[in-house]
């Protein structure tokens, strides 16, 4: 038997490689002699950067950057290796991801991606001639502001003084946004994201009201959120010229991708075709006999961009069984049926806090990896016994 594994990771708990490495191990213990494909897929969140940095043979920087919360932290990029020109590969949880806000100060509405500019900066300073960076994971909404402003951008209020306060609750005051001052370098260096195409910065479905809420705001905040994105997105047309309420990925990592392509001007681009281009998926799928799959949750989102629902579609193509694995099983997960994903479950085992969930993912996800080899084995064998009783009818 051939099986492919090609998870996403758990946020804030496992990521990718782990991941794939704990479904392997469960695999093992039931087929030791299975042919095992482990393709970890960074959906541009926590782990991006390092794993198209190892995938292509590139080098890692460290660099101490602003995090969400305004204290220092250690934050990691790199360059890819091969030809072409010198690309930096970021994420931008690496500086302003959720895991780095602490459970106690989880207000999107004060969180800042300052840190990302950092990021930016730096790799300008070691030569970057093209920039790609992957948007998942966030801890902020403050439409990418802070990012910005650690470039040189500066936000003004009706008055022409510069917002001091950082995160997305300094927008309310905004009426100005001055780009004069942005390193000239961005200029001349392009800036790829790998972003989620379905998220929009307003609206019903924009992200105060569907991820404010996962980051910790409460209903005042979200409609706090929701009122200072909205005059963001008023400067930003009126200034600039674009409307990104409702432009593919602009509420990207809480509004960041919003700012990457208006003040930044980058191109937004889904983050599976981003990754699509250093894994050879489509090759691993023609010989395989079954696909697992993971995601930190399965829900009515999954099927908007996530990567379980993007890898089964590809399966489906085939005919090749899918199996997901998630940690917990949202509203609506039905709907995953519909895209190509024939199972799915979750692998806790007892009820938990999420603080100890985390701990225990690993020993969690390898039981239910084992658990469903061997339920996926009852059923072959009662379709190989069936077909032998209806051959020798």
């Amino acid at each position: 038997m051939r099986i492919v594994v090609i998870p996403s990771g758990f946020k804030e708990s496992l990521n990718a490689e782990r991941t794939a490495h704990c479904i392997e191990k469960g695999i093992k213990r039931v087929l030791p002699e299975a042919t095992i494909v482990s393709l970890p897929m960074v959906d541009g969140g926590e782990g991006f950067a390092e794993t198209l940095v190892r995938i292509t043979s590139g080098q890692l920087v460290h660099r101490t950057v602003t995090g969400p919360v305004g204290e220092p932290l250690e934050a990691i990029f790199g360059f890819l290796g091969g030809d072409g020109p010198r690309t930096a590969v970021l994420e931008m949880a690496a500086a302003a991801g959720l895991k780095h806000v602490p459970r106690t100060m989880r207000n999107p509405a004060l969180t800042t991606t300052y840190g990302v500019g950092e990021m930016i900066r730096a790799a300008l300073d070691l030569g970057a001639e093209r920039i790609l960076l992957g948007c998942g994971d966030s801890g902020t909404s403050d439409g990418g502001v802070g990012m910005a402003q650690a470039l040189g951008a500066r936000l003004l209020d009706d008055s022409g003084n510069e917002i001091i306060k950082r995160g997305a609750i300094g927008l309310l005051q905004l009426d100005q946004i001055d780009l004069s001052g942005l390193d000239p370098r961005l200029q001349h260096v392009p800036i790829d994201v790998a972003c989620n195409w379905h998220n929009r910065l307003c609206g019903p479905k924009g992200v105060a009201r569907v991820f404010g809420p996962q980051k910790g705001a409460s209903p005042e905040q979200v409609h706090e959120l929701e009122a200072a994105l909205e005059r963001y997105a008023d400067v930003i047309e009126r200034d600039i010229g674009l409307d990104v309420r409702q432009a593919p990925g602009c509420g990207a990592s809480g509004g960041l991708g919003a700012g990457l392509k208006a003040l930044l001007g980058a191109k937004l681009h889904s983050r599976y075709d981003i990754i699509a281009q250093y894994m050879n998926l489509d090759e691993v799928l023609q010989h395989c006999d079954l696909v697992f799959t993971a995601e930190g949750s399965i829900d009515h989102q999954t099927p908007h961009g996530k990567i379980p629902s993007e890898v089964a579609s590809k399966a489906k193509k085939r005919g090749i069984p899918v199996f997901a694995f998630a940690g917990t099983i949202g509203k609506d997960a039905r709907v995953n049926y519909d895209c190509g994903i024939d199972a799915y479950t979750s692998i806790l085992q007892a009820p938990s806090t999420l603080e100890e969930a985390f701990l225990l993912a690993e020993e969690w996800l390898t039981d239910s990896s084992e658990s469903a080899m061997r339920t996926i084995l009852v059923g072959y064998r009662l379709g190989v016994s069936m077909m032998s009783e209806d051959h020798a009818s």
